[in-house]
C-alpha cells in the first residue's frame, strides 16, 4: 500500500546537476518527515538530507551547499536538487519516508542510480 518511487537519476559529467523526485503514496505526506540517503559501491548507506512536515531541513556535511531538499505537499513529492557533482556522489539514492502513527515505521524507495563520471 505504502510507495515511494524515485525518479531522475542517471549519467551526468562531474560539476554537473541533477534533480530527483520521489513520489509518495498510502502515507499522510503532509505530515510525515522524508530524507534522501545514498549507498555507494563498498560504503555504508548513508544520509544525505532530511525534511521535517514543518519544513525544516539538515544535511550531511559532504553536501551542503551542493544539495538542496524540498517537498510539494500537493503533489506528494520531495526532491533533491543536487549541483556541483562530484565523482565520489556516486550511488543508488533512496527516498525514505518515517511514519509515526501507532508505532514508527519506516518507509524506502526501490532507489535510483546517479553516476558522476566523465
Amino acid at each position: 500500500q505504502v510507495q515511494l518511487v524515485e525518479s531522475g537519476g542517471g549519467l551526468v559529467q562531474p560539476g554537473g546537476s541533477l534533480r530527483l523526485s520521489c513520489a509518495a503514496s498510502g502515507i499522510i505526506f503532509s505530515v510525515d518527515d522524508m530524507g534522501w540517503y545514498r549507498q555507494a559501491p563498498g560504503k555504508q548507506r548513508e544520509l544525505v538530507a532530511t525534511i521535517t512536515s514543518g519544513g525544516n531541513t539538515n544535511y550531511a556535511d559532504s553536501v551542503k551547499g551542493r544539495f538542496t531538499i524540498s517537498r510539494d505537499n500537493a503533489k506528494n513529492t520531495v526532491y533533491l536538487q543536487m549541483n556541483s557533482l562530484k565523482p565520489e556522489d556516486t550511488a543508488v539514492y533512496y527516498c525514505n519516508a518515517d511514519v509515526r502513527r501507532r508505532s514508527r515505521v519506516v518507509y524506502w524507495g526501490q532507489g535510483t542510480q546517479v553516476t558522476v563520471s566523465s
